[in-house]
């Protein structure tokens, strides 16, 4: 076991006092942090030299002794992990491992006798902690709360404007039901990433190639990304430097067509993306977009349409992906269409990405040659984006995001990303998956319950478009309703809309939000019919606060990560 020492001048003695002691100790390695004269020393030095190596793992246990102990366990807790227990006596020190689980203990050399301290030191290593016991829950309760602290000091301290602004927005987080199908809620460690040092690096180029020195720790960083990503998805190359999706749709069409050239994509109006080739994006003013959509009877992809536009316009590049398509896409179909008419395929898989790293969704990675991501929404990563294609094409590829479309790269950003595709790696995932889409399938089928149409009768996936054309209730409106009330989702055209897109027939919702917080089919049962009631009244203020207060006590037992 290593043991860390550590105290200031009013310790000092009882420090030289306890090494002595632990040397007569068996399986104990001590090393001391200081101070090591009894001159006056500011004592959070010496703590934080010790807390910081309990908290990093380096220490097993640390020793801090002042003259109360209390500046030395103050100071050590300020450490994520580090449990510090103030102990007095003999019981303290036996009570602080077994109820508490303490692993660093600060003694008071004023206060406590120093003919106590074999017995205080025999005590502490000694008593053991019970895993599984009342203790270890409440001990896990204790780190939970830390966990779920967003306590951002240096802006509190520097900017309490901003400040105010995060807090608030902790707090709807923690508070509200989140519905909207391309949020999430990223992992602390992720946030820990996307927060770190790395921001301060500027990277243009590649691992290995870049335009700056100083690259060698965000090179490692960028080959674990790329690596997991090839890893997860089963990819031959992988691009992870796109600031978004957006700009990664860019560099694949910046890569295979020209300006004018003819580019297939599903419709805006039937579920497709602003980047597919809509008119006011930079996709449908480069390039000549061919829209495809939906059967107006199924209102699921019409395949054999999309074959005949194919074979009419010969398109250059096939782009598949949807932002509010509720139904598995057939990749097999449309792969053999863009054979038949010579074109490229493209998938835009970011709203399905994690279900398809988990396998519930098919996956177009071996059969498209590109595939582009966001690396948020059901992947629970942080908001950036990321290439797939074949190894013919690795090089255009790079070359398009870097120097085509973009400088330096978001090197934070891309810490973050190697972390959400590592925690995608893990079984735990493939259940977080396979409980959005359940989630989904529940929250469908129970809306449907209540009056609401669900556009195609249902979902395959993390989403659902509901029709609220039969109701009478525009989606701007009920979408204002259920955010008073707490939950949030957002207005959504649905196929054939005959309302304006900004105030449009539906709403979208999705599950990945949720599920991360721990719900499941019983709540989805119970969110189904809060939506019933205040989409079928939405001028009820009354009725909208009723189910706020009942969403508050709710979302109270499933902490947001």
């Amino acid at each position: 076991m290593k043991i860390g020492l550590g105290s200031d001048h009013g310790g000092f003695e009882m420090k030289q006092r306890i090494k002595d002691l632990l040397a007569k100790r068996g399986g104990v390695e001590t090393t001391d942090y200081g101070t090591y004269s009894a001159e006056s020393a500011d004592y959070p030095d010496f703590a934080i030299e010790v807390a910081r190596r309990v908290s990093e793992g380096s220490l097993d246990q640390g020793i801090l002794i002042c003259t109360t102990g209390v500046g030395m366990g103050m100071t050590a807790n300020k450490f994520p992990r580090v449990r510090a227990a103030q102990v007095f006596s003999v019981r303290m020190a036996r009570l602080a491992r077994e109820h508490n689980n303490a692993n660093v203990m600060a003694l008071g050399a004023a206060v406590t006798p120093l003919e106590e301290l074999p017995a205080i030191l025999d005590a502490w290593f000694n008593a053991e902690f019970e895993p599984g016991s009342r203790h270890d829950r409440r001990v896990q309760k204790v780190n939970a709360c830390a966990l779920r602290v967003t306590e951002p000091e240096a802006i509190h301290e520097k900017d309490t404007d901003v400040y105010a602004a995060i807090q608030g927005e902790v707090r709807r987080q923690r508070r509200n039901i989140e519905l909207i199908a391309s949020e999430n809620y990223a992992s602390r460690a992720v946030r820990e990433a996307q927060g770190s040092v790395m921001t301060n690096k500027y990277a243009e180029g590649y691992p290995g190639k870049r335009y700056y020195n100083g690259c060698e720790f965000v090179d490692e960083v960028e080959r674990l990304a790329i690596e997991r990503a090839k890893q997860l998805f089963g990819a031959e190359h992988a691009n992870v430097q796109p600031h978004s999706g957006s700009s990664a749709n860019m560099a694949v069409y910046f890569a295979v067509l020209q300006p004018g050239d003819t580019m297939l994509a599903m419709s805006l109006a039937h579920g497709g993306h602003l980047t597919h080739g809509h008119k006011v994006n930079f996709s449908g003013r480069f390039f000549n977009v061919v829209p495809y959509g939906v059967n107006p009877e199924t209102e699921r992809i019409d395949y054999d349409a999309v074959e005949r536009l194919a074979a009419e316009h010969k398109p250059k590049l096939l782009c598949a992906g949807a932002s509010a398509y509720s139904r598995i896409i057939d990749f097999k179909r449309l792969r053999a269409i863009a054979d038949s008419s010579g074109a490229y395929l493209m998938v835009d898989m970011a709203h399905i990405a994690g279900l398809v790293a988990a396998g519930f969704h098919p996956s177009p990675v071996p059969l498209a040659d590109f595939v582009t991501t966001t690396t948020h929404k059901t992947l629970r990563g942080p908001r950036g984006g990321m290439i797939l294609c074949k190894a013919a094409f690795a090089t255009e590829i790079d070359r398009q995001v870097f120097p085509g479309i973009q400088g330096g790269p978001l090197m934070h950003v891309i810490a973050g990303k190697a972390v959400c595709f590592l925690e995608a790696l893990q079984p735990s995932f493939k259940e977080y998956a396979r409980q959005v889409v359940a989630n989904a399938q529940t929250l469908a089928a129970e809306l449907e319950k209540t009056g609401v149409r669900i556009v195609s009768g249902g979902t395959d996936n993390h989403l659902m478009l509901a029709d609220l054309t039969p109701l009478d209730v525009t989606g701007k409106d009920a979408a204002t309703a259920l955010d008073h009330a707490a939950i949030t989702v957002n207005k959504n055209s649905i196929p054939f809309d005959r309302r304006n897109p900004v105030v449009t027939s539906g709403i979208r919702l999705g599950t990945p939000a949720v599920t991360t917080r721990g719900m499941k089919e019983r709540e989805m049962q119970q969110i189904a019919a809060w939506i019933g009631r205040i989409v079928t009244d939405p001028a009820s203020e009354k009725l909208q606060q009723r189910i706020r207060d009942e969403v508050l006590a709710l979302t109270e037992k499933f902490p947001v990560p």
